[in-house]
């Protein structure tokens, strides 16, 4: 299987899966930023439920402008907010602590492109997982591509595959909630989280 994806920050498992069980991996260098997507934000599981962790990005006055050159807000401490959310999400995890250095330069290192700080998540977790990554990029945009173009799950709200259950950290609380940012996956299943994704369906 060939994908395109887009870069988002510490991807859903659904694309993550996609990239695990893909013989080739594209991503999408040339596409238009849009709000409200992925692109700049993760669902994690909370003590709360499912919550939103959101990057701020500089607004620019033109209308359309490429994912590639958005610049990330640094007004905001956006780094420290999110690793204290996973930290009271994710501390009492199996395999939080074991990964928590891997993860640590996201929070630390001050990235001027949001694209660049989401290529970085994915190639963290592809070494977390033991997953072997090589990928290509595009150098212009397709509309339409003649292979697995998994660029629309990138939108959660057009991402509606259903996953195997594994257990969550406030599953008692809130029950088992799917298809979150691959983060979860990771804390909660450690080095079995590659073949929980080699294994679902997409």
């Amino acid at each position: 299987m060939n994908v395109l994806l887009h870069p988002t920050y510490f991807p859903s498992i659904s694309q993550f899966a996609a990239i695990a069980q893909a013989e080739t991996v594209t991503f999408e260098m040339e596409d238009n930023f849009q709000k409200q997507t992925n692109r700049n934000r993760m669902y994690i599981y909370s003590p709360n439920g499912v919550q939103m962790l959101n990057i701020p990005i500089k607004h620019s006055s033109e209308s359309h402008q490429k994912t590639k050159d958005i610049k990330l807000e640094t007004a905001f401490d956006w780094q420290k907010q999110h690793f204290k959310s996973l930290e009271a999400g994710y501390r009492s995890s199996p395999f939080f602590e074991y990964f928590e250095d891997a993860i640590m330069p996201i929070f630390e290192k001050k990235h001027t492109f949001l694209m660049d700080l989401n290529m970085e998540t994915i190639e963290i977790v592809s070494k977390c997982l033991g997953l072997k990554l090589s990928y290509n990029k595009t150098e212009e945009y397709f509309r339409e591509v003649d292979f697995s173009d998994f660029r629309n799950l990138a939108n959660g709200k057009k991402d509606s595959y259903q996953f195997e259950a594994y257990t969550q950290v406030f599953e008692e609380k809130h029950g088992y909630i799917n298809n979150l940012s691959i983060l979860d996956l990771l804390f909660n299943e450690g080095r079995y989280a590659l073949d929980y994704l080699k294994n679902q369906q997409l």
